[in-house]
């Protein structure tokens, strides 16, 4: 069965195979185009740099009206993301438009690691570190990047 928004992401597949943005990657699951796994590289020159974190998209029949449900599955130690896993980001909750496909949704997100909104917090001790001591968020930051090499 083909809806609008199965097609939607079937366009968006094809845009994020033929022109990657640097530093994500995403796929459906298992012939499932409803469900996304995808990789974000922790952008260079940053304490995010040589991390790989994987996220989960679940899309629903509204997409793309609707965002996606979008969860870090790596563990992550960051103002904006929830012990869940899940983002406080603007573009996915109120200022959300179907202009946003997959790409941008991932790129978003990437750079909202380098550059976080301490006073939206959703981890709220990454927040205060983050405000408070920066040497001392960013060496946790750099637990989280070496962790994510090794964790399946």
């Amino acid at each position: 069965m083909s809806t609008p928004a199965r097609k939607r992401l079937m366009r968006d597949f094809k845009r994020l195979q033929q022109d990657p943005p640097a530093g994500i990657s995403g796929a459906p699951y298992d012939n499932n185009i409803m469900l996304w796994n995808a990789v974000i590289f922790g952008p260079d020159d940053t304490p995010w740099d040589g991390g790989t974190f994987k996220l989960t998209l679940q899309f629903s029949e509204d997409y793309p009206n609707k965002p996606p449900t979008v969860r870090f599955i790596s563990r992550m130690f960051h103002p904006n993301i929830y012990a869940d896993g899940s983002i406080c980001l603007d573009i996915l909750q109120n200022q959300w438009s179907p202009i946003y496909d997959v790409a941008a949704i991932l790129t978003s997100i990437q750079s909202l690691l380098c550059d976080p909104n301490p006073n939206s917090p959703a981890n709220s001790e990454a927040a205060r570190m983050f405000s408070e001591n920066k040497r001392e968020y960013n060496r946790k930051v750099r637990e989280i990047v070496e962790q994510s090499w090794t964790a399946d």
